[in-house]
């Protein structure tokens, strides 16, 4: 069973920027696919940025150019860094891992943008 914690999260402006973390219970070298997601009440949950073990990503329209998705095997831990963030932006913001055929998710964080 893989555990993802969450943490980061907060009320920032517009313009603003914040940087996600979720660090993971195994060794994340292992797991192919890591990525974030968001989820505004009422709507489903859509994907923010995707990154695979070989260090390949994919980001949403939405945030492209302002998001950057990493991870670091050596402290098993996944990154979202936010630049210039919206109102829009708002939302609860999950890590996800990919491993042996299923997905895991994180309890969220919440990120909320506004003056």
């Amino acid at each position: 069973q893989v555990q993802l914690v969450e943490s980061g999260g907060g009320l920032v402006q517009p313009g603003g920027a914040l940087r996600l973390s979720c660090v993971v219970s195994e060794n994340i070298f292992s797991i192919s696919t890591m990525g974030w997601y968001r989820q505004v009440p009422g709507n489903q949950r859509e994907s923010v940025a995707i990154i695979t073990n070989t260090g390949n990503s994919n980001y949403a329209d939405s945030v492209k150019g302002r998001f950057t998705i990493s991870r670091d095997n050596a402290k098993n831990t996944l990154y979202l860094q936010m630049n210039i963030l919206k109102p829009e932006d708002t939302a609860v913001y999950y890590c996800m891992a990919y491993h042996n055929y299923r997905n895991y998710w994180g309890q969220g964080t919440q990120v909320t943008v506004s003056s």
